[in-house]
């Protein structure tokens, strides 16, 4: 028992912190320690009585002495290691530069946002936001949307408690700034924009959209497309191959489909074009007169062109992003490779 004694002691003296005064704890009064197996492992058989009686008390001593010292050890560890965030504090020279400095970073979409922001501001275009939770009127009646729309259905639109709802694109602040500036009228609405989809590498239920609106007298397509080719040139910083198509939008009449070569794949098709070596980019077309009517602009005067980018797949496009759900990730290793300082 004396050599435990001192071995016990010996370890419990080297042990500095909680963790390893607890594990000498562990080591001698455990379920299978030194100290505990003591009893276990003597042959009391061999031992006279007086001797039982003198090993009883001595064991019992070398307990009390083991717990007695690993209590005073664990609360002097605990003292050291409250105190040594103070003592670190009161030694620290809150002068000198910290370490680890890193510049944050601009979101591919923001990036592309700001970089369209000045084009059309360039362009003459007033940059003007709308609120996120949006009424009906705005999202869909005075966009021409009839109540039997689809685009109602629950399919595509996230509806609130009360009535409203998360707007399913930025054309529902056309009318409120037509109501507001009335005409001639140059704007862009860019903002965030919600649909009850199923996401996959081309699709998100929360996306970024740049609505643009132009109004004036002699507006026609030939100013459409015009507007559209300097803004492409602008944005890619080299030639892109589009196609117009026919397309059907309640909001504008005639509309159209404006398509972009993917810039991925380079035509040849992927997993974000769908293999078809295209990518929807701006849905477009002349403001339908009913849109302009509930906007307050007078028909016979004025007409107008719409139409509607998307910043997420402009972004994808722009940057070589192969998959939407990447943007929403929350993955700082994703932003880290756009490091614009701000």
């Amino acid at each position: 028992m004396d050599d435990i004694r001192e071995q016990f002691l010996a370890e419990l003296n080297k042990a500095a912190s909680a963790k390893e005064i607890d594990e000498v704890r562990v080591r001698y009064l455990g379920r299978k320690g030194v100290i505990t197996l003591l009893a276990k492992n003597t042959d009391f058989s061999k031992l006279t009585p007086e001797q039982k009686r003198d090993f009883g008390r001595r064991l019992n001593e070398l307990k009390a002495l083991a717990e007695s010292e690993i209590g005073r050890a664990l609360e002097a560890a605990k003292a050291r290691e409250a105190a040594a965030p103070a003592a670190v504090l009161a030694n620290l020279d809150r002068t000198l530069p910290g370490t680890g400095h890193s510049l944050g970073c601009i979101h591919p979409i923001a990036l592309v946002q700001m970089e369209l922001e000045d084009i059309f501001q360039g362009m003459g275009f007033m940059v003007l936001t709308g609120p996120e939770v949006e009424k009906e009127y705005y999202n869909f009646d005075a966009l021409n949307i009839p109540p039997d729309h689809p685009a109602r259905d629950m399919q595509d639109t996230y509806w609130l408690t009360n009535g409203m709802l998360l707007r399913t694109h930025t054309s529902a602040i056309q009318v409120r700034a037509m109501e507001r500036f009335g005409a001639p009228l140059r704007a862009i609405f860019p903002g965030r924009c919600f649909r009850y989809e199923a996401i996959d590498a081309s699709h998100e239920n929360t996306f970024y959209q740049l609505e643009g609106l132009m109004v004036d007298e002699g507006i026609s397509v030939a100013n459409l497309i015009a507007v559209m080719k300097a803004l492409l040139s602008e944005i890619f910083h080299r030639e892109v191959t589009v196609r117009l198509r026919p397309g059907f939008f309640p909001f504008v009449e005639p509309g159209f489909e404006l398509d972009a070569q993917c810039l991925l794949c380079g035509g040849k098709g992927c997993s974000t074009c769908k293999g078809s070596g295209w990518i929807e980019l701006i849905p477009c077309g002349l403001v339908h007169p009913r849109v302009l009517e509930f906007g307050r602009i007078d028909t016979s005067k004025y007409s107008g062109f719409a139409f509607g980018l998307g910043l997420t797949r402009l972004a994808m496009m722009k940057f070589g992003i192969p998959d939407i759900r990447l943007m929403n990730s929350g993955d700082i290793r994703f932003y880290e490779q756009f490091p614009a300082a701000v």
